[in-house]
């Protein structure tokens, strides 16, 4: 195996691992709020709380070298247009079903899908916030920022704690420094796993102390897991919190570099290089999993929270297949040419149309 399919194995693996985790929190935190109960899952979040979306970003920002030398067009296309293009059709289908649903008014449907062009709106945030930090990384790189300080910038916002009341200004200055920190550091990070791959016992124990660290300052005195919110002690803490988002991500790819090395392991990898879809569709069967079952008398927190996830994960990907199978309905999961910016590669004007999957 070559030393790029390592990596892209790698890769795919620790993004398998990220959704888990996201899809996780949001089954254990509904089911909480429906049941008033705490089930294990709230204690694995709990733990992986300081890494769990930093991680995400981290593993976004590991290949924008690749691209961010391409005139703005082209970038766009790919790293900007790309992504609102799933962000705003995935908004329209959520927005839909949530006021179907609930019976809404149509005034109040279209209020929130455009409220939806300037605000993240739900789970979708993250694609959101992606097109967003690579708008703003091409900036920089066009302007020349050095990027110390950029780092340091990015890290100060995040320090500060910026709280306006506005959701795009307040996610991008918790969470920028760690994008631009997997860009700027892809060639540490990929030695690194690199290095974890052919010296597993050394990495083991490296990973027992981070594991460990990460539990005492989770766990510290104020920690407190209730059914819908999770405190933690001092983890949470200035300096403290970056410091284990950093180091979590970065232990998160190790982990999944030795993953990724177990032939059992390889559903994981697959789940990742998927991860995207199910980012997109979970969020519809997890609540329609979750009220059905306590309708139908589930009380058990446990059980229900695992069937919500399990559902949450499996649905997406099942749609998916059909898709692929049917050749209808593509464009739920892959960028028709029709998406794409004029005179870019797939474009229908300009160039040979194909369909971008949602990577």
């Amino acid at each position: 195996m070559s030393e790029s399919k390592q990596r892209l194995d790698w890769v795919d693996t620790a993004k398998g691992i990220s959704i888990l985790l996201v899809v996780m929190m949001h089954s254990a935190i509904g089911v909480g709020e429906v049941t008033n109960q705490v089930s294990y899952l709230h204690w694995i979040i709990a733990w992986a709380s300081p890494f769990r979306m930093p991680e995400f970003f981290l593993i976004s920002g590991l290949f924008l070298s690749q691209v961010i030398d391409r005139d703005w067009r082209r970038y766009a296309d790919r790293r900007v247009v790309h992504y609102l293009y799933f962000y705003a059709l995935w908004a329209v289908i959520h927005l839909l079903f949530k006021e179907a649903v609930g019976a809404g008014h149509p005034v109040t449907a279209m209020t929130h899908m455009l409220w939806a062009i300037v605000e993240p709106y739900g789970v979708l945030w993250f694609i959101y916030m992606l097109a967003a930090f690579s708008a703003v990384a091409k900036l920089l790189h066009n302007a020349r920022a050095p990027h110390w300080l950029v780092l340091i910038g990015a890290a100060l916002l995040q320090l500060v704690h910026v709280q306006t009341g506005w959701y795009l200004l307040d996610q991008f200055a918790e969470h920028f420094i760690y994008f631009y920190s997997g860009y700027v550091f892809a060639p540490v990070v990929f030695r690194l796993v690199a290095w974890a791959q052919d010296h597993v016992v050394q990495t083991l124990a490296g990973l027992s102390l981070w594991a460990l660290l990460e539990t005492l300052l989770v766990f510290s005195p104020g920690y407190r897991v209730l059914p819908m919110t999770i405190h933690m002690g001092l983890s949470t803490a200035p300096g403290i919190h970056l410091a284990l988002a950093l180091a979590g991500s970065v232990a998160l790819c190790v982990v999944a570099g030795l993953v990724s090395k177990l032939a059992f392991m390889d559903w994981l990898r697959w789940l990742g290089a998927q991860s995207i879809v199910v980012y997109l569709a979970f969020a519809l069967p997890m609540a329609a999993t979750r009220i059905l079952l306590v309708r139908v008398g589930f009380t058990n927190a446990d059980l229900i929270s695992t069937l919500v996830m399990a559902s949450a994960v499996l649905t997406p990907l099942v749609l998916f297949w059909l898709i692929q199978r049917a050749g209808r309905g593509r464009w739920l999961f892959e960028r028709p040419a029709w998406a794409r910016l004029p005179g870019t590669p797939g474009a229908r004007i300009g160039t040979t149309a194909v369909r971008t999957p949602a990577e």
